[in-house]
This record gives C-alpha cells, sequence and structure tokens, in this order.
C-alpha cells in the first residue's frame, strides 16, 4: 500500500504543512458567493484611516456651507441638516450590513479551522498514546 504521506512532505514537513494551509486559505477565498466578495471588498475600503479622513472633511465641509460659514456659497442643507444625517444613517445601515456579512463568512472560516484544530490534536494524541502502549 502507497504512502498517503508524499515524499516531498516526508522530506520537509514544516514546509509542506504550509502550503496546505496556504492552498486551504486559497480555496476558501475563491468558494465566497458574489456577495461576499462584494462585501469583503467594500469592508476593505471604508476600514482605513482614508475613510474616516474623507468623512470628516465631508462633514465639516457640509457643515462650514450650510452654516454660513463660507461667504457666497448657498446653504442647501441647513441647520439642523435633515439631508445629511439621512445620508449618515442610510450609509450606516449598508455599512453594518457589508462588515457582518463578512464577519460570518470570517466566523465559519474560523469554526471550520477550529473543527480541523480538534481533529489534528485528536489524532496526534493518538499516536503518542499508541506509541506508548
Amino acid at each position: 500500500m502507497e504512502n498517503p504521506f508524499p515524499r516531498r512532505a516526508a522530506a520537509n514537513p514544516t514546509q509542506y504543512n504550509i502550503d496546505a494551509i496556504a492552498k486551504l486559505e486559497h480555496e476558501a477565498l475563491d468558494r465566497r458567493s458574489p456577495t461576499e466578495r462584494v462585501s469583503d471588498v467594500i469592508t476593505k475600503l471604508v476600514g482605513n484611516v482614508g475613510f474616516l479622513l474623507a468623512h470628516l472633511v465631508l462633514i465639516a465641509g457640509w457643515s462650514l456651507v450650510n452654516l454660513h460659514a463660507i461667504p457666497g456659497l448657498k446653504a442647501f442643507d441647513p441647520f439642523p441638516f435633515g439631508v445629511l444625517a439621512l445620508v449618515v444613517s442610510s450609509e450606516s445601515v449598508f455599512l453594518t450590513i457589508f462588515v457582518l456579512i463578512s464577519q460570518s463568512r470570517m466566523a465559519r472560516q474560523s469554526e471550520r479551522r477550529a473543527h480541523l484544530d480538534l481533529q489534528v490534536g485528536m489524532l496526534s494524541e493518538q499516536e503518542l498514546m499508541s506509541g506508548v502502549a
């Protein structure tokens, strides 16, 4: 019977395991649904300091224009900034949904890893115990 553990793995088991894990990670990324892919892209775009700074500039500019702090510009959303509140609250609802979709996918992936870790641990324990007897 042929050994299922390839010769390459026997020669360098650490590198073999690293390559196998990397392959599993790539396969998991390839299995994402279109919604999960979009969600991951959006989460990456909004989860950085640039997005925060853009919002700070946008809100500050919006406030300055609508509080008549910049001469020559007409207010389009006077205080209490109803349109701004609508835009920001709508954005927060959608961003929350996208973040939750990404977190859900990552949680499923983490559960699979934990299950695999449990199996590996049980196999290791079994091998150790059979070597003792």
